[in-house]
């Protein structure tokens, strides 16, 4: 393989997302008819070249490979319409030359990536802004996504050395970059000028780049020659293959192209095989042009895409010098969508005003940035807010790309498009988020079992994606007044969704299978009853009965050994929902009703124990017993609710357990007329005798106030009771039952309060109205902070 080899292969540089280039491109492909036509990208995706250039494929798409171990790293290549090298691949197909990809294979890109660390390259990582990795849901895939850089200048070094590219737009009189290179090469209509300007270009900032690129980033020059050296064998090879160097076109990012030129530094045999490597799989994938643009991906300089596929398709019809007026209607045609009139008249001053603009510097016709402060100044009547959506929408647009059905997929992928079909959410495969509420009730309108549980069906698939961490689906946060038969569901699809997708290939090859797993792994590692509790609603929700059935075992093995009654009631109420509502869901939830019973009978059991708890868990503990209270109610038949009643009495006659769930207890026997009003009186004369300490004898009133205050506020004597028990108190117990008093009553209603009220001024003969509007008066700043400090404050000094 010599360099004599390859003289006259003909190599043409570009900008990866550039109009131009595919036009020059396709228009050089023309004039030479190559036999063989070279593309800069990964060499084991050339079987992929086929589904790209299907009729059925709509660009933008991306070839999308992916580790098969964990951690999963994905490294991607997109395409719009107007990449030069997918209009060369298109070019090829038709007219029958052979097409291949000639980068590093993704098997050792992703190898190489590792190596460099945080350096990157001409596939510029995406991840986070600060260049590390993403962790998911489904375990520790460290998911690095890597995209192809606009120009093939290695990004790192363009960041190191962004002054060059500041400097240029500064010589040329320009605001930024961009408007520079849109101005010099994007309008360039004149195919030996457009190529040549091109080549002269990338070879004065190799130049340049280089030097630095030695001195600062010696991985990442390494990186390049390894890059070059194999793509240099890959022309060489496809000459020996048969293929004359003259009749031979190598597409290639515009940093490369004079290193191509020289195959003297092709890799040799020794070489490749000390290539790294580690198993990839490649699949394609849509993609989008949000994605591809600056606002939610690396950008490539290519900040508006649906604009340059409007300038592509001007060119492709000779019609460029439209472009302006296309671009600008477009945004009045958006504004007058949205309810802002624009006339005609203003449309064509913003057209004239922008090319005004361009005329300033000379231009062949007004960049991206003359048309956006044209628009601004006429359309947006000088203020950017009017106008900025509108300028987003034709800028960048929503288009999400499409591949044929079956194509290259992942058999995840394939299920996921399925299931999509199935359940008629195609229409939702969109950029555009959409709101979906779901009624999981059987529709008795339509004939099938299929479209009668169709929102019940698609509740279970947007729930698995939920599980493995899928964001094509989020749910809303539920409100009270939500029927329990009702989701509501904000759906949006991205290309981060059908990554996360095939990187949940590794876990199964369906959604189902794959949501099993995680369930399974997320069961074999749990180690609380709440924890286990949760996952069997998740695979409730998810409608896997087996997983159900896993997680009923895995609870019941926990909890024989669980003597946590907040834990285990917060279990024990997670089953009661399940079980009373799991009809919703076609879901038999009868053998739950056992472990129930068992959760139930140990909370009973271990009621008193911990009721003999601090003021912290007292909190808990009283939540707890609600729950309980609320089980026994509602599961009157399944569970026994004679035990809880007896341990209710229990703790509500002992003193040694904690006042305040002595008092709710009480309180809760007292609301199911389990003792009599007698009973409870005599229960608050030994509470509130003269003497209680205030912890005692006020923290169980605030426990007994928790409940049934109705009853409470039609009992006189009680009232009585509790201001003869106040009375009796020293100053500084007084101070202390203030506490647990305010916490009592912080939770009264209004008009509640206005009964209490109207009782004290009874008991203290004074107008009820007056002492109500102190009652129900704001605190003073200065009263709110003592009361505040009370609460936190520690009398075991007294």
């Amino acid at each position: 393989m010599n360099a004599a080899r390859g003289a006259g292969v003909h190599v043409f540089g570009v900008r990866h997302l550039s109009p131009a280039g595919a036009y020059h491109v396709t228009d050089y492909l023309e004039q030479v008819q190559p036999t063989a036509v070279l593309i800069e990208g990964p060499s084991d995706a050339t079987s992929e070249i086929t589904h790209l250039t299907n009729g059925s494929t709509k660009p933008p798409v991306a070839i999308l490979a992916f580790t098969e171990e964990l951690p999963v790293r994905t490294v991607l290549w997109p395409f719009a319409v107007y990449s030069p090298e997918y209009q060369a691949m298109l070019w090829a197909c038709k007219k029958g030359a052979h097409c291949a990809f000639i980068d590093l294979p993704s098997s050792s890109a992703v190898c190489l990536q590792d190596v460099r660390g945080e350096i990157t390259h001409p596939l510029t990582q995406k991840a986070d802004e600060d260049g590390g990795t993403e962790t998911s849901e489904t375990g520790n895939r460290d998911s690095e996504e890597i995209e192809l850089d606009p120009e093939g200048v290695p990004d790192e070094v363009g960041r190191d050395s962004n002054y060059l590219y500041n400097r240029i737009a500064e010589i040329s009189g320009e605001v930024d970059y961009d408007t520079y290179w849109e101005r010099s090469f994007e309008h360039n209509l004149c195919p030996d000028a457009y190529r040549q300007a091109i080549l002269a270009y990338s070879g004065q900032m190799r130049e340049l780049t280089e030097e630095q690129e030695r001195k600062n980033h010696r991985l990442e020059y390494a990186y390049n020659a390894v890059r070059e050296a194999y793509m240099c064998r890959q022309i060489a090879e496809t000459i020996a293959a048969g293929h004359k160097p003259e009749n031979v076109v190598v597409i290639c990012g515009a940093y490369h192209a004079s290193a191509l030129h020289d195959l003297s530094m092709a890799m040799t045999d020794d070489e490749l095989k000390e290539l790294p490597s580690r198993k990839t799989k490649l699949t394609l994938m849509p993609y989008s042009y949000l994605k591809l643009s600056s606002l939610a991906g690396y950008g490539a300089g290519n900040i508006a895409p649906y604009y340059f596929e409007m300038m592509w398709e001007h060119m492709r019809r000779g019609t460029l010098g439209d472009l302006p007026h296309h671009y600008l209607s477009s945004v009045a045609v958006d504004m007058r969508k949205a309810g802002t009139h624009r006339s005609t008249a203003e449309v064509i001053e913003a057209v004239r005003l922008a090319e005004s603009l361009a005329a300033l510097h000379d231009g062949q016709a007004p960049t991206l940035r003359d048309l956006r402060d044209a628009a601004k100044t006429l359309l947006g009547r000088g203020e950017l807010s009017v106008i900025a959506e509108s300028l987003a929408r034709t800028e960048v647009g929503t288009a999400i790309g499409s591949l044929a059905e079956g194509v290259s997929q992942t058999p995840i992928q394939d299920d996921m498009n399925r299931q999509l079909k199935r359940l008629k959410l195609e229409k939702y495969k969109t950029a555009v988020a959409s709101d979906l509420v779901l009624d999981l009730r059987e529709n008795r309108r339509v004939s099938s079992e299929e479209a009668a549980y169709l929102d019940l069906n698609r509740s279970f698939l947007f729930h698995r994606l939920k599980l493995l961490g899928i964001h094509f689906a989020q749910d809303k946060a539920s409100s009270e007044e939500r029927a329990i038969w009702a989701e509501q569901w904000i759906v949006q699809w991205s290309p981060e969704v059908e990554i996360e997708v095939v990187e949940s290939t590794l876990l199964g090859e369906t959604v189902e299978t794959a949501a099993g797993f995680v369930l399974q792994q997320r069961l074999e590692n749990c180690g609380t009853i709440a924890e286990a509790s949760a996952l069997i609603a998740i695979a409730y929700e998810c409608g896997m009965i087996h997983q159900m059935e896993a997680g009923r075992q895995t609870l019941q093995r926990l909890a024989v050994e669980s003597q946590d009654v907040v834990q285990i009631a917060a279990a024990a109420r997670k089953l009661s929902q399940l079980i009373r509502y799991g009809g919703i869901r076609r879901m038999d939830t009868s053998p739950l009703v056992p472990l129930l019973q068992q959760l139930f009978m140990r909370a009973c059991l271990f009621l008193y124990d911990a009721s003999q708890c601090n003021d912290e868990v007292a909190q808990a503990m009283a939540s707890a017993m609600s729950e309980m209270n609320h089980i026994a109610s509602e599961h009157s038949d399944e569970v026994d609710e004679r035990l809880w009643l007896q341990e209710l009495s229990r703790l509500s006659d002992r003193d040694d357990a904690h006042p305040l769930l002595s008092g709710l207890a009480c309180a809760i026997l007292l609301e199911r007329s389990d003792i009599s009003a007698e009973q409870c009186a005599g229960e608050v004369s030994r509470r509130l005798s003269p003497g209680i300490p205030a912890d005692l004898g006020a923290g169980w009133f605030e426990g007994l106030a928790m409940r049934n205050r109705y009853a409470l506020l039609s009992r006189m004597s009680l009232w009585e009771q509790l201001n003869e028990y106040i009375c009796t108190l020293e100053n500084e117990e007084f101070v202390r039952a203030l506490v647990f008093l305010r916490r009592a009553f912080s939770a009264f209603s209004p008009k509640e309060k206005t009964m209490v009220a109207e009782l004290l001024g009874e008991l203290w003969g004074a107008n009820t109205e007056q002492i109500a509007e102190i009652l129900m008066d704001d605190l003073k700043e200065e009263e709110a902070q003592m009361l505040n400090e009370l609460n936190d404050f520690d009398f075991e000094d007294f």
